[in-house]
């Protein structure tokens, strides 16, 4: 049974590396998503974003994302510093957040975890691989999870 949605749906990347940005924008298109992307460059961005402050002041998203894809090692703020401040805003907690990043280290992905990541993915190195896992995303969590419909007040 499908749970999909349909309505716009937004997926939210925080991501330091611009190839690795515009990598995970193109192996989504070419999967076939039909979602939008936006991406932002560090933690620091991604929460400015989310709560329209910073460069972001006035600038509301029409819609919060249904799901963030966060990378662990940015500067600014990295990626569990990121989780750690979502995860205590009571606002955007419930929205699942799921790193990926090129760690396969198990002490990062027992912290991701532990901070309260959805999932952890491990960033492929070849664009087939990423059309792949992004596929794969895009099929779990818009056709068989059900994500939280976010919206402003």
């Amino acid at each position: 049974m499908s749970t999909k949605i349909d309505e716009p749906t937004v997926i939210l990347m925080a991501d330091d590396d611009e190839d690795d940005r515009l990598l995970a924008k193109d192996a989504m298109e070419a999967a076939g998503s039909k979602y939008s992307c936006f991406t932002v460059a560090d933690g620091q961005e991604l929460l400015d974003y989310l709560r329209c402050e910073g460069a972001f002041t006035g600038k509301a998203p029409a819609e919060l994302p249904s799901v963030i894809l966060l990378d662990l090692n940015m500067p600014v703020m990295d990626g569990r510093e990121t989780l750690k401040q979502l995860k205590a805003d009571k606002f955007l907690a419930s929205i699942p957040v799921v790193i990926l990043s090129t760690s396969a280290e198990v002490e990062d992905i027992n912290d991701g975890y532990g901070l309260g990541a959805s999932s952890y993915m491990i960033k492929p190195t070849e664009f087939s691989s990423m059309v792949t896992m992004m596929k794969q995303f895009n099929d779990y969590w818009f056709d068989c999870a059900s994500v939280p419909m976010m919206v402003r007040h």
